[in-house]
Order: structure tokens, then sequence, then C-alpha cells
């Protein structure tokens, strides 16, 4: 059966975040763990989705919170603002990530030496730098990410595995930023791919994506490549 359990953390200056923790319980046996980092509006129903999902694959998901308890935009103003907060302050980023990361580790139904995360728009930003800070997590896949650098790089070694999902028409991320980022993960040698949909924008996994006239719409058969693409790459790293 599967199983949602909302999980409050903290961390150490005592900033509560809030996250969802998703899981089938038919063996009880610890499970590698995923986290879903979230989009630029904040978590939400669709991240909670992809958790739910990954548990019917076998892992515990985890729709992590990386703005805090109870901020979550209900506007496109508002969700730039949010974002704009951690964007610009790479560095508090990836301490919220790394946060999240021990959370999942220590939580009880997972085998905490193995761990990957997943993210989306804003959040395949989150899971790139997540990899960019060298920590030994077995791999991140980002779904239509930002993929521009923090400015200050930790310049470490890249010891978890890339799969990058882009559209070949993502105006947040165009082919130029794509060629950047193979550039990068080849310098820090880095085990990585990427996978390019043609005819396809931002947002092609989110079935709201309804704007066509900016580049950021839904795309069934890019989104079901991109979903097997990712389970076939965590199965081949858990097992």
């Amino acid at each position: 059966m599967i199983r949602e359990e909302i999980l409050v953390y903290r961390d150490t200056d005592n900033n509560e975040f809030e996250g969802v923790v998703v899981w089938d319980d038919v063996n009880g046996k610890p499970k590698p763990g995923i986290l879903v980092s979230h989009m630029w509006s904040g978590q939400s129903d669709f991240e909670v989705d992809k958790a739910t999902e990954l548990a019917k694959l076998g892992y515990v998901g985890f729709a992590i919170d990386n703005y805090g308890k109870g901020r979550r935009a209900s506007s496109p103003e508002e969700a730039q603002r949010l974002m704009d907060e951690l964007d610009n302050n790479r560095p508090i980023l990836l301490e919220r990530m790394l946060l999240a990361v021990k959370t999942l580790e220590e939580h009880r139904e997972v085998d905490a030496s193995k761990i990957g995360a997943i993210g989306f728009c804003f959040g395949g930003k989150c899971v790139l730098d997540l990899a960019r800070s060298g920590i030994d997590i077995m791999g991140v896949v980002s779904f239509h990410g930002l993929l521009d650098p923090p400015s200050k790089h930790p310049n470490a070694q890249i010891k978890s595995s890339i799969l990058v999902l882009h559209g070949w028409e993502d105006p947040m991320a165009l082919p130029g930023d794509m060629v950047k980022l193979s550039q990068e993960l080849n310098k820090l040698k880095a085990d990585w791919n990427i996978h390019v949909y043609g005819h396809t924008g931002h947002a092609f996994t989110n079935p709201n994506a309804k704007f066509p006239e900016k580049g950021l719409f839904f795309e069934p058969k890019s989104n079901r490549r991109a979903w097997n693409s990712m389970a076939y790459f965590f199965n081949s790293l858990f097992n």
C-alpha cells in the first residue's frame, strides 16, 4: 500500500520546511530514496504526484521544500520573487538541498546508501547544484531545468551520475547552454548524459503548461520518454 507522510524538517537556524514522503510498504525493507525538487512556485501537488510515481517504482519519493513551510506562490510574480531569493544566493540554495538529502537519508524507510534526486524547471537547477557540490549520492536528473552554474563554482569533482532531459526549443536554456553544461561536466569528470527532445519546449512534463507563445507547453510524447529514461537511469544505478 502506498503511504504518504508530511515531514517538517529544520535547518540550524530553526527555519521550518515542509516536505512530503511517499513509499510503498509492501515489504518493509529499506528502499532507495529520491528527492523531488520543485518548480519556481514551490512544492505542490505536482511534485507530490511525482513522489508517488517514484514510490510505485519501489523508491521512497520525497517532495522537498526549498522555500520554507507555508511559502508557496499564488501568482507568477510571487513565484519569480521566491525563486530569485535562492537564485541570487546559490550557497543557501545548496545548503537547503543538502539538508533535504540528510533528512531523506535519516528516514526510517530509506536505504541511505542509495540516494538520488530529480528536479523540474528551477528544481533542475537545484539538483544540478547538488551534484556540483561533489556530494556522494548516486544520481540526479534534471527535467527541463535551468542549466547555468553558480558564479562561485565549488570546483569539486562530481561523484553522482547526471541525466539531463531537455527540450530543443526550451527558451529558458537554449541549445548553446546544453553545450556549455556538457563542457562543464566533462571538465569535472562527471558521468553524464543529455537527452534532447525535438519540437519540445520548457515545462514539457506539466499538463498545465499552456503558453506555446512563450515556449512553455506540455508535450506528452517527450514527457513519457523522459520519465522512462529516468526510470532506466535509476534502475541501472540502484541495482
